[in-house]
Formats: C-alpha cells, sequence, structure tokens
C-alpha cells in the first residue's frame, strides 16, 4: 500500500475517495516550527494510530546562529563606521557631510531592488547558498576599503562599502527563517532574538571602536594610519568569518525540529510560487500595515543611528568619543530589549498588545530624548538615549515575530525581506530630510520631525487586527486530538484558505 498524508498546509481535492491523495495544487509553503501535523495510513491506519515523523534538536543549532550573528556583527558594524566620525572622513577625503551620510544610506537604497531576488534565491537554494554569498561579498568590500586609504580614493572606499551593503540583503532578514529551520516551537523568538542581537551588536561596536582607532588628528598621513588599522582589523575578521562558514555552516539539520518543518520538506519545490505568495502578502491588510509602521519605526532609527554624531557635535564640540559611547548605549540598551522582548513572547505569545506598548514606549522615548538633548549634560544625553534604544531597536525581533504570526504560512523570508525594505525605504527619507531640517532649523526640529511619525506609527499599530494564523493552527491541531487526521488536516487546511484572502 502506498503511502498518504494528509498536509496541514494543503486543500483537500473535494472529490477525494477513501484515501487516493491530496490535492496540492492549492499548496502554500509552510516553514515555521512547530504548526503543521501530518499523519501516515500505511501500518498507523491498521491499527487506528497516527505516525509522526521523527524530529530532533540538535546541539549544532546553537552554533548556526552564533555564527549567523557573528557575520552580521561584521556586516552591520561597517554600517556607522564612516557616519560616527563623520567630520573626520569629511576631512581625509575632502568631501561633505551629506556625502559621507550617503555611506551609511547605501546600506539601505542597495536593499530595495535587491532583497526581492534575494529571498527568491533564499527559497530556491536555501541558507547555505546564502550564507555563502553574504560572507564573500562582506570579505570582499573589507579589502577593497583596506586599498581605499588615500585622500584622492573616495570612490574605491565608496565601492568597498557598496560589497557590504549587498551582502546586508542577504543578512537582514535571515533570522525568523534560521529559527524556523533549526530550532523547536518555543525557541524560535528566543532564536529570532539572538539572530538579531549580532546585528543590533554590531552596531554598537561600530558607534563605540572608530572614535577610539581613528582619533580626530590634523596631520592626513596619520590619519591614514589609523583608518588603515581599522580597515585591518575589519578585513581579518570578515575574512575568518568567511572561512568559517565554508566549513561550518549547515544547511538544515538531518531531521527536522518540528512536523511542521518534516512537513515542509517533503513539498516539491515546483509547488512553490514565490510570486503567488508575494501578491498574497500584499492582500494581507494586517501585514500591510505592519509593514508601514516597522517602517517608520525602524526608519527613524536608521535617521538618528545616522545623524547622531552631527547631533552631539553640535551641541557638545570635541565629543566624537561620547557621540559613539552614547550610541553604543543606544544600541545595547535595545539589544537587552530584544532579548527580553523575545523571551516575552515565547512565553506569553501577546504579539499585538507587546508590538504596541513598545511602539507607544519609542514615541515616548523619542519625546524624552529630543527635549533633554540641548541641555549641556552629556549623562543626561546617556539616559535619554538608552530609554529610547530600549524600546526602538527592542522592536526589531518583534516585528519579524508579529509578521510570522499575521502571514503564516507564507516563507518567513519572504515577510521579512517586505519588513526591511519598508524600513531602508523610510530610512533613507527620514535621514535626508531630518539632516535637512537640522542644517535649517537645528537638532531640536529634526527631532520632532521623527516624533510626529512616530506618532502615526503608534496609531497605526493599534489599528492592527491581531489575526494570529498560526497560533490559531495550533490551537484547531491541538483541539482535534491526536486520533483525527482528516480533522486535523482539515484544521490546517481552513488557515492556508484564509491567508489567500
Amino acid at each position: 500500500m502506498s503511502e498518504k498524508q494528509a498536509l496541514g498546509d494543503t486543500t483537500l481535492n473535494e472529490d477525494q475517495t477513501k484515501g487516493n491523495g491530496v490535492d496540492l495544487e492549492n499548496h502554500v509553503k509552510l516553514d515555521e516550527a512547530g504548526d503543521a501535523v501530518q499523519c501516515a495510513d500505511n501500518q498507523s491506519q491498521l491499527d487506528g494510530h497516527e505516525a509522526l515523523r521523527p524530529t530532533r534538536l540538535y546541539k549544532r543549532r546553537w552554533m548556526i546562529v552564533l555564527l549567523f550573528s557573528s557575520y552580521s556583527l561584521c556586516n552591520s558594524f561597517q554600517w556607522i563606521q564612516y557616519g560616527i566620525i563623520n567630520n573626520i572622513f569629511m576631512k581625509f577625503y575632502n568631501v561633505d557631510a551629506f556625502t559621507i551620510d550617503w555611506m551609511s544610506m547605501i546600506y539601505m537604497l542597495t536593499y530595495i531592488p535587491f532583497i526581492f531576488p534575494v529571498t527568491w534565491l533564499l527559497d530556491k537554494k536555501g541558507l547555505r547558498v546564502i550564507a555563502l554569498v553574504a560572507t564573500a561579498l562582506n570579505c570582499a568590500g573589507t579589502w577593497i576599503k583596506v586599498a581605499s586609504v588615500k585622500p584622492n580614493l573616495f570612490a574605491v572606499t565608496f565601492l568597498g562599502q557598496f560589497c557590504c551593503s549587498c551582502a546586508q540583503v542577504f543578512i537582514l532578514g535571515m533570522p525568523s527563517r534560521i529559527a524556523s529551520v533549526w530550532f523547536g516551537s518555543e525557541e524560535v523568538s528566543t532564536a529570532c532574538s539572538i539572530g538579531v542581537f549580532g546585528n543590533q551588536l554590531g552596531i554598537a561596536i561600530g558607534f563605540l571602536v572608530p572614535p577610539i582607532l581613528v582619533p580626530n588628528v590634523d596631520d592626513l598621513d596619520e590619519l591614514a594610519h589609523h583608518i588603515s588599522i581599522m580597515f585591518y582589523i575589519t578585513a581579518g575578521v570578515a575574512t575568518l568569518l568567511f572561512i568559517l562558514v565554508i566549513f561550518v555552516f549547515q544547511e538544515r539539520p538531518k531531521l527536522p525540529p518540528t512536523q511542521a518543518q518534516a512537513t515542509a520538506r517533503s513539498i516539491p519545490s515546483e509547488q512553490y510560487s514565490y510570486t503567488a505568495s508575494i501578491l498574497r502578502l500584499l492582500r494581507n491588510k494586517p501585514f500591510i500595515l505592519l509593514i508601514i509602521t516597522y517602517g517608520l519605526n525602524v526608519g527613524c532609527f536608521y535617521a538618528v543611528g545616522t545623524l547622531l554624531n552631527r547631533m552631539i557635535i553640535e551641541h557638545y564640540p570635541g565629543e566624537e568619543v561620547n557621540a559613539g559611547r552614547i550610541g553604543l548605549t543606544i544600541v545595547i540598551a535595545g539589544m537587552v530589549g530584544s532579548l527580553i522582548c523575545g523571551i516575552w513572547l515565547d512565553k506569553t505569545k501577546t504579539y499585538k498588545q507587546t508590538t504596541l506598548a513598545v511602539y507607544f514606549m519609542s514615541l515616548v522615548g523619542m519625546i524624552v530624548y529630543a527635549a533633554t538633548l540641548n541641555l549641556g549634560h552629556l549623562w543626561v544625553v546617556f539616559i535619554t538615549a538608552g530609554t529610547l534604544g530600549f524600546f526602538m531597536t527592542g522592536y526589531l525581533p518583534l516585528g519579524f515575530e508579529f509578521a510570522v504570526e499575521l502571514t503564516y504560512p507564507e516563507s518567513e523570508g519572504t515577510s521579512s525581506g517586505l519588513l526591511n525594505c519598508s524600513a531602508q525605504v523610510f530610512g533613507i527619507i527620514f535621514t535626508i530630510c531630518q539632516g535637512k531640517i537640522m542644517d535649517s532649523f537645528g537638532t531640536l526640529a529634526g527631532n520632532i520631525f521623527l516624533c510626529v511619525f512616530l506618532l502615526i506609527g503608534t496609531i497605526m499599530t493599534g489599528l492592527i487586527k491581531s489575526d494570529l494564523r498560526r497560533q490559531n493552527a495550533n490551537m484547531l491541531a491541538k483541539a482535534a486530538g491526536p486520533s483525527d487526521c482528516h480533522s486535523r488536516s482539515l484544521a490546517g487546511s481552513s488557515i492556508v484558505e484564509e491567508a489567500k484572502f
């Protein structure tokens, strides 16, 4: 007798007879751990019991997520390494402030056109190929920068930054995918937070280290020496991580971590349409609202990070090192917020409530930061910036996980990619606009500009319908009972049908 499976992500054929198979025509790809159920009808059909495929959690999963976090760290460090010592690179390369701002904004601009082919490649080729391309591009970019340490070679250093920005496209949306492929259903939010943690730690180091390694000296030869040291260190780390990915990074575990992943593996790739998945996501109204609100929040963070040096130097001249430390405080506080939010979601599953609360507190933090920046006390700025970072940066994994809930059973890489694309668009707009406002009206006006959009984002977050499809699928499958395979198949199918509209 041939084996037949009732998959939680398929629509049963209406003319199905005593068990002649399942119609996979309306299949939508499942990746999230712990949400789908399958049953077999060979021996188990005879004894009335369900036969589940073997699953296992490997200790190697922690090595995979930590390696990912490490190369994400190396890449995100370079996003802010020019902007945080904006005035020093302006002097060395003899360019204006807006040109140096583009060294950060190129990360945002590159992401927008390339995210769609990259998520398609992720679905077709898998995590290992994406990791290899990401680390190879990042490594190449760092060595190009090593060759650019001359005042007349700004175009070369920009090319190196462009390569690193291309690598970021292969990195930024991967945490939720790695969490789904490698981790159990009770660990996915925490694992996603660890993946985001690496990116945030890289930004933190990017705020802290460049002002220390590259002091503001007048001798261009001495300045070139300091810049060269920073570039060589970065290139060495990027090369080591590239080698580690070649020999250590694994596509997926031998046995899946959950029944959902076991089901996903059995689905032929030709059954999945990337274009159809994108169109379904764009018809999902709660997800569209989340795309906009996520972009507003993270875009504000990108603008603050890019322009932080200019804000601090305007009110506290000569404090380049402390500007970096304030940036470090923002991100370190955000890393703590990310981990706490990830653990909280795994325990409570209160996605809408937590997202709204953190968004509102981001608005409050931005208002307080804007109001206290010009008081003349750096210690106050450290406190208010840390509070802002705790909530604004802590929001990142919340957005990813809420998106997975709203878009189940679509690919996590696709939903994360759309969120990040929105963030890059708003990041460019906010950085340019806030920079121009600061030039004309001062830093307070620029920060008020961001507060207005955070207020809009908070209101829109409150309007998002809490349609937790992944959680609903879990509850329907559990309610159907362990012996009712047909009912459990219909439970999964109802979620898929719901996802199409």
